[in-house]
């Protein structure tokens, strides 16, 4: 697919810019507005020079003040507003002066003349420059509005990565302390070949979290593979005792979650439902549309609530409220997250999250 390479662009995204397609634009303005007064009011074309010139000395004397303004915004507010005032009073008075010259010279024979025209053309002026630099302050106001609230949010992006990196990294820990404890008891069980069949397996399961960044988010597919994998593992401990199925509807493999988001779920059932049973459980975990959203369930067939020992609400002590809280930063108020025990026995946990492709992700990038 081509992309449109005449993307727009914010006005104000080239400042230097944007100041002098405003300038320009402004006085030229100024000029035909105040051309046009005159000329439907009687005034002949010849008119058009002192306004002309008049149009000339305020663009130049406003370039001037843009200079004095740009030092003065660095500087307290008091002084910043006393200087601004006089800045403009004495600009005004010279655009004033140079206006009642021009005047003066190409009408000798008016009436209007001396300190009754200065006045006049000051009024004029002074009104003109306090506008545009009500309007100077108010555009550069508003720029530092907007660079804060740009610098905010990245700074908030910046915390939610690093927020999702930690709660990334939490998951990982207590998973490899139990692989490397089992490595070790094959180990000193002498079943070597085991053990490296798992060491094997754990590198090819450390090697996908190294490889994805712990705040991207990946395909469904993708995390199946991996959850199979990480299963791998702890089907060397468990053997026949664990048992794992899938049923992942192919219309949802795509959509895309947090990495490493199921691997909790499964340790959790592993640890309180395989664990404890001498003829161990069965995992299944299930992925399927519901409506515009993707709904996993993991689930399994142990003791549940309903024991006399029953399962905790957290496997490692951060692996639930971890998953709740990645599933906030990654899609916030547009997902939901159940646990509960059925009456039989077994623990049941249903997440639903938006389902978002790569394309979607790429547009919203």
């Amino acid at each position: 697919m081509s992309v449109n390479p005449f993307q727009p662009k914010p006005f104000f995204q080239d400042k230097n810019r944007a100041f002098w397609n405003l300038q320009s634009v402004g006085w030229a303005g100024a000029f035909i507005l105040r051309g046009i007064s005159g000329l439907a009011n009687g005034q002949p074309l010849s008119f058009l020079v002192p306004v002309l010139i008049s149009t000339i000395t305020g663009y130049s004397l406003t370039l001037l003040m843009a200079v004095i303004f740009r030092f003065l915004l660095t500087q307290r507010p008091v002084i910043t507003w006393t200087l601004s005032i006089v800045v403009v009073l004495v600009a005004a008075g010279a655009g004033a002066f140079i206006d009642a010259w021009v005047f003066t010279t190409q009408n000798r024979s008016s009436e209007a003349v001396g300190l009754q025209l200065l006045l006049g053309t000051y009024y004029l002026t002074v009104t003109l420059l306090f506008a545009w630099s009500a309007l100077y302050y108010a555009i550069n106001f508003y720029l530092t509005v907007e660079e804060q609230a740009d610098q905010l949010l990245h700074l908030e992006n910046q915390a939610s990565s690093a927020q999702l990196a930690m709660l990334r990294y939490q998951l990982n820990p207590h998973f490899l302390f139990n692989t490397l404890n089992s490595i070790s008891t094959l180990v000193l069980l002498k079943q070597t070949d085991r053990a490296n069949a798992m060491l094997s397996r754990l590198s090819s399961f450390l090697r996908y979290t190294l490889i994805n960044e712990p705040t991207a988010l990946v395909p469904l597919a993708q995390e199946v593979e991996t959850l199979k994998l990480y299963l791998e593992i702890e089907k060397m401990r468990f053997e026949d005792r664990l048992r794992a199925s899938f049923e992942i509807d192919p219309a949802v493999a795509q959509a895309h979650l947090p990495s490493l988001l199921l691997q909790p779920l499964v340790e959790n059932a592993i640890k309180y439902a395989v664990t404890p049973k001498e003829e161990g459980a069965e995992i299944t975990i299930i992925a399927q549309p519901a409506g515009e959203n993707v709904q996993i369930i993991v689930s399994d067939t142990g003791p549940g609530l309903n024991q006399e020992a029953p399962r905790p609400s957290l496997s490692t002590g951060v692996g639930l409220v971890n998953i709740r809280d990645r599933l906030s930063q990654a899609f916030g108020e547009r997902h939901r997250f159940e646990t509960r025990s059925t009456p039989g026995g077994g623990f049941i946990v249903t997440i639903e999250l938006p389902h978002l492709t790569a394309q979607d992700l790429k547009e919203a990038a």
